[in-house]
């Protein structure tokens, strides 16, 4: 069983940065793909990046194609989020989610197996 939690979140004006970081246990990391994703109240959950096991192939959708970019380390079982020029669309609860097999990069969330519980980003105009 494997526990995902979030850290990071928080209010920002838009063109700013953060960082998101989920830290995983109870498993082994290096056997995860790893997702982000996001849901805004009212919204469904849409996918943000995905990651691989040993970091060579990564995913984002085109929402976030140029600002995002998600990275990981497998010695510290934390997978990252670097959001930059923040836009206030991109208001909503962010989710890490672990997937096997390792290599794969899915961008459906039906297909993840573990979840964190979320950190919520505000982007203010």
């Amino acid at each position: 069983q494997v526990q995902l939690v979030e850290s990071g979140g928080g209010l920002v004006q838009a063109e700013e940065s953060l960082r998101l970081s989920c830290l995983a246990s109870g498993g082994t990391f290096s056997d995860y793909a790893m997702g982000w994703f996001r849901q805004a109240p009212g919204k469904e959950r849409e996918f943000v990046a995905a990651i691989n096991f040993d970091s060579r192939s990564k995913h984002y959708a085109d929402s976030v194609k140029g600002r995002f970019t998600i990275s990981r380390d497998n010695a510290k079982n934390t997978v990252y989020l670097q959001m930059n020029i923040l836009k206030p669309e991109d208001t909503a609860v962010y989710y890490c989610a672990a997937d096997q097999p390792g290599w794969g990069l899915n961008d459906n969330f039906e297909e993840y197996d573990y979840w964190g519980q979320g950190t919520q980003v505000t982007v203010s105009s």
